[in-house]
């Protein structure tokens, strides 16, 4: 908890530095890298994106789900679209790796590489690029923890 807490409050703390610092303020992207690629557009229109995410040690991203409410909106949300809305996108995100905190409760995150997928249901018709977003945020454990300001890491879909 202590760990958990200090890592909120450094976050918060920034969120309440003037304009002119917060810009000088790190954001999670810094230390997260993100990578789509895509296969083909089957005769249904349905299409997979590979999102990989490589998150510089020491720092993780919190999982989907995270198993604990205090984190829920710091989970890593991805989000795929395109020049006409899709019909339908079903992400499927990997099970997190479990952090044990005896004051907050246990809660999930994801270290060094991960793949999402999603199954992307095209609208009809569209066979433009896509744009993948994901929302993250990075925290570090070591050294009484500290955490980046959130971020939504943009890519395109090739």
């Amino acid at each position: 908890m202590i760990r958990t807490g200090i890592a909120l409050l450094a976050v918060a703390a920034v969120a309440a530095l003037p304009a002119a610092a917060r810009a000088q303020a790190k954001k999670s992207g810094s230390v997260v890298k993100v990578e789509a690629t895509a296969g083909k557009i089957d005769d249904g229109g349905k299409q997979t994106v590979t999102l990989t995410i490589t998150i510089d040690k020491p720092w993780h991203i919190y999982a989907n789900p995270v198993g604990n409410e205090d984190f829920a909106s710091a989970a890593t949300v991805v989000n795929v679209t395109g020049e006409k809305k899709p019909q339908s996108v079903k992400v499927k995100y990997p099970e997190g790796k479990v952090e044990k905190d005896a004051t907050v409760g246990d809660y999930k995150v994801y270290e060094g590489k991960v793949v999402i997928t999603a199954e992307v249901e095209r609208a009809k018709g569209d066979t433009g690029p896509l744009k993948a977003t994901v929302k993250l945020q990075a925290c570090n454990l070591e050294k009484g923890g500290t955490c980046l300001l959130p971020e939504t890491v943009e890519v395109k879909v090739p």
